[in-house]
């Protein structure tokens, strides 16, 4: 399994692929969840796909369930507080260890 820099609550843009949006309105979310064997995460609002389910006794109705698909880590890109993409690295700070944006150096 692979160190990955992104984690379950991060705010991350989405830099390639189909959701990524346009230029004028990039496409952001909060990171709902990481699977980390398959090196992807799922992105509250984004890579929105159908999926037609049977009657259950959870939904007695079924039909059509719109839900997030998971999203490949190397599409997306961690934001700073200021809503800026950067990369992540990370340094002691005392005894701990702390990830930081090393486009303006904050803690993240």
């Amino acid at each position: 399994m692979t160190k990955l820099k992104i984690k379950t609550g991060d705010t991350v843009k989405v830099i390639a692929g189909a959701n990524k949006g346009t230029k004028d309105s990039p496409v952001t979310g909060k990171v709902l969840k990481v699977l980390r064997e398959d090196n992807k995460a799922i992105v509250e609002g984004v890579n929105i796909v159908k999926k037609h389910t049977k009657p259950s006794a959870q939904s007695p109705q079924g039909g059509i369930v719109e839900k997030e698909a998971p999203i490949h880590i190397s599409n997306l890109a961690l934001m700073t507080s200021k809503g800026e993409a950067t990369r992540v690295g990370y340094r002691m700070e005392g005894d701990k260890k702390v990830r930081f944006s090393k486009k303006s150096n904050e803690v993240l």
